[in-house]
């Protein structure tokens, strides 16, 4: 196949491969696939998690959960990859939004469990750290957690909150910070000396 007649395909078409080539459980080993790039497809993630296709939402969730099992992230941009056709989409801050968490245990012994919109889970932890970035402006947090290979999922405001709730204060990287744990590692959220004035 010359680079002249590849077409980037639609999304019916890209549902119809994934749909036969995906596991009856977990996610497509999508890190295995290596096919041609195909070009970029008018498919946008928002912010809110909401998923665009030619500039309209997608209203039915079983497709956007059908699409986010074939998501992959190489270097700073998405695709969504299949067995023959790999397109690129936007997607304006995490592809995913955490929705709400479980909580086990106390302590550093304590798990956080988080949930997607897209009904992923994740357990933070060494493999799923959690990170904030903070808006250079604003200080405004902008909180995520990895869910899967590159992929992070953003925690939403009432989550965030919630984690705000059960934080502590600990030593980390010589000076205190504010922050959580889950799975034996803390996850620093806010200088200590800075919680008056968040």
């Amino acid at each position: 196949m010359t680079a002249e007649n590849i077409t980037t395909p639609s999304a019916e078409s890209l549902a119809a491969s994934v749909r036969a080539a995906s596991p009856k459980k977990g996610h497509p080993p999508v890190h295995l696939w290596n096919p041609p790039f195909c070009g970029d497809l008018d498919m946008r993630i928002a912010r809110d998690g909401t998923w665009f296709y030619l500039g309209t939402p997608i209203g039915r969730p079983g497709l956007v959960k059908l699409f986010s099992s074939i998501l992959r992230k190489d270097g700073d941009k998405y695709f969504l990859v299949t067995p023959v056709e790999k397109v690129g989409i936007t997607v304006d801050d995490a592809p995913f939004v955490a929705l709400d968490f479980e909580v086990h245990g106390e302590g550093a012994e304590q798990k956080l469990t988080f949930h997607t919109h897209v009904d992923d889970a994740a357990t933070a932890g060494e493999e799923h750290p959690i990170r904030v970035v903070r808006d250079p402006e604003t200080g405004e947090p902008s909180p995520y957690i990895l869910m899967r290979a590159n992929l992070e999922a953003l925690i939403d405001r009432k989550s965030f909150y919630r984690l705000v709730d059960i934080g502590t204060v600990e030593p980390h990287d010589g000076t205190d910070w504010f922050g959580v744990w889950s799975g034996g590692v803390f996850f620093p959220i806010i200088p200590a000396d800075e919680l008056d004035q968040a």
